[in-house]
């Protein structure tokens, strides 16, 4: 239901808008500050210099009930904030004032299966709408200056294991979608449909086997021209859900997408490379097929979903520019790929341990592993109903997980947002029941360290070499943002709003929310003035699924709200403004 009115009718948001946002400093709107998703801004307003003098303009709360984890970005467009928040809501908000203009909540019928808490991590703007993904997997566009609903479509069957807590992406007239539910043994895809309309343009499954469709007819069967990757009838509840989310580059005209865990967990059940599960995709936005792939870890068994983030950037190389793209993989090593044909280029750890590979052969592409792998249960000594566990690092959790780095084309460096732990794993017998968990294992995530579990990590793409490191004692789980006035922002689950010196990692500004900072820092420009708005709320996978970690971090508060801040001005000043 919508709430309340926006008494002034919002400008629409053109195609120019978006594919010029990365430069644009008085507005945001695509996830990501661009379709490329480097999360730059070229505003220098705070900067080293001036950011000691960041203070709250206001706060604004999501309501008292509705907590849990808060981990959208906020969009800003023509003097209104959108922003998602728990449950399947948005709001929007006055930007000067932080009124609220109106809500929408969605409702949420009973028997919903979210994973990994009830987020929601942004909307996508274009022409008068605002859409976003719901908990029970639908689409929903809303009018953007009443809140009213448009059209709604839905993603997929929420009573099999579907939902959608991803910001969907515009491309070319289209809203781009995937899903998720990786966990309930669904088969992931990624969609396209009339922005305007809702109309489903293309759908491509991500699962090898499965048949694409344009405009309702076939287009192809997923990885058909290749030998087939699962053994038996396993790729029908294959998993591999692009849960977070893709980029796009206008300059190679790909879509990237990265893929979640085959299912079950317990790999033994589904020999082979499980193709195309924990990948990176490059599909043509134009007609869905997919152009080209890597995957980061094949037969994944330790839940190393490779769904995180595929940066495109410029790289430096022997004197030459090369199309680049960088991932923080989830399985601990850092990738760059050649963009436009996803060749390897160099693979390099960025946490301190990895357990399960030795390396990346640069030559295949292939990892190569050290065996440490959980086991057939039926081989286990005793009880045949639970294998023996392997100590593995990262744990399933992830080297990296949901929350986006950062690339600044200034210092050339990624600002990843890592963790630092371990698991006891474990596999179990496991049979397919639509609806129920198909996991097939069993784990204990662990501490490594005793002074840190997160670290904000400056890496080098030409070499994969970390330049500097901040330390945190809970798990890095917000998104980053980099500025051309030198500084990182992010947050930590303790409540602090973080900003270093992009060149050295010097903490040069905090500043306490009262509940964990999980979201995605954003910057605009109004009137001469630079903001920083960020979503504070703690909540996500670590508190539900963390094992030691949760158990060490268990007092932190949830909360709900998002905070906005701008450079103090002295009343003088702002007397001689009037």
């Amino acid at each position: 239901m919508a709430v309340g009115t926006s008494a002034v009718f919002a400008k629409p948001v053109t195609e120019e808008d978006i594919a010029n946002d990365a430069k644009t400093v008085n507005q945001v709107v695509t996830y990501g500050l661009g379709t490329q998703g480097q999360r730059f801004s070229p505003l220098t307003t705070v900067n080293k210099e001036t950011v000691g003098d960041l203070v709250p303009a206001w706060s604004f709360s999501y309501g008292g009930e509705k907590q849990r984890g808060q981990q959208a970005q906020p969009l800003i467009h023509d003097g209104k904030i959108f922003v998602t928040a728990s449950y399947s809501r948005l709001f929007a908000i006055d930007e000067a004032t932080g009124r609220e203009l109106w809500e929408y909540e969605h409702r949420l019928p009973d028997g919903i299966m979210p994973c990994c808490d009830v987020i929601n991590r942004g909307a996508a703007l274009y022409d008068n709408l605002v859409i976003f993904g719901t908990l029970n997997a639908e689409l929903v566009a809303l009018d953007k200056d009443t809140g009213k609903r448009v059209w709604k479509e839905v993603l997929g069957d929420y009573k099999a294991g579907y939902s959608f807590t991803a910001a969907p992406t515009i491309v070319k007239n289209m809203i781009i979608t995937g899903i998720s539910g990786g966990e309930f043994g669904v088969v992931g895809k990624v969609e396209a449909r009339d922005a305007k309309t809702g109309k489903l343009i293309w759908t491509r499954p991500t699962i090898q086997g499965h048949m694409g469709y344009l405009n309702g007819k076939e287009n192809g069967i997923t990885g058909g021209d290749l030998p087939m990757s699962w053994e038996g009838d396993m790729w029908k509840t294959g998993g591999g859900a692009p849960w977070l989310g893709g980029t796009y580059d206008p300059e190679t005209n790909l879509l990237f997408y990265g893929t979640g865990n085959p299912s079950p967990w317990n790999a033994h059940t589904r020999p082979g490379d499980n193709l195309f599960s924990a990948s990176t995709l490059a599909i043509d936005p134009d007609t869905g097929v997919i152009k080209w792939f890597y995957q980061t870890t094949p037969h994944d068994g330790w839940d190393y979903d490779g769904v995180n983030e595929f940066i495109p950037f410029d790289l430096e190389k022997d004197g030459k520019i090369i199309k680049a793209g960088a991932k923080a993989d989830r399985n601990g090593f850092f990738y760059v790929l050649d963009r436009t044909n996803g060749k390897l280029i160099n693979a390099t750890p960025f946490v301190t341990q990895i357990g399960w590979a030795k390396s990346i052969n640069l030559e295949t592409g292939k990892p190569v592993e050290t065996g440490n792998r959980p086991g057939n249960p039926a081989d286990a000594k005793g009880d045949s109903k639970k294998g023996e566990a392997v100590f593995a690092a990262p744990s399933f959790l992830g080297g990296k997980n949901w929350m986006p780095m950062a690339y600044s084309p200034i210092t050339k460096l990624f600002y990843v947002p890592a963790n630092e732990w371990s698991m006891d794993l474990w596999n179990e017998p496991i049979t397919y029941k639509k609806g129920s968990a198909y996991l097939g294992a069993g784990f204990t995530v662990k501490l490594l360290h005793d002074d840190y579990i997160g670290a904000l990590r400056a890496i080098d793409p030409q070499t994969g070499k970390i330049k500097w490191e901040y330390k945190n004692t809970a798990p890095m789980w917000g998104g980053v943002l980099t500025t051309a006035g030198g500084l990182v922002f992010t947050g930590t689950p303790e409540g602090y709003l973080k900003a270093f010196d992009a060149d050295n990692g010097q903490e040069l500004w905090s500043f306490q929310t009262g509940s964990g900072v999980i979201g995605m820092p954003v910057t605009w420009e109004t009137n001469g003035e630079q903001y920083i708005a960020v979503n504070s709320g703690w909540g996500g996978a670590v508190p539900l699924w963390g094992g030691e970690v949760a158990k060490k971090i268990k007092d932190f508060n949830q909360g709900g709200s998002l905070w906005v801040f701008k450079i103090h001005k002295p009343a003088s000043a702002k007397t001689a403004q009037k």
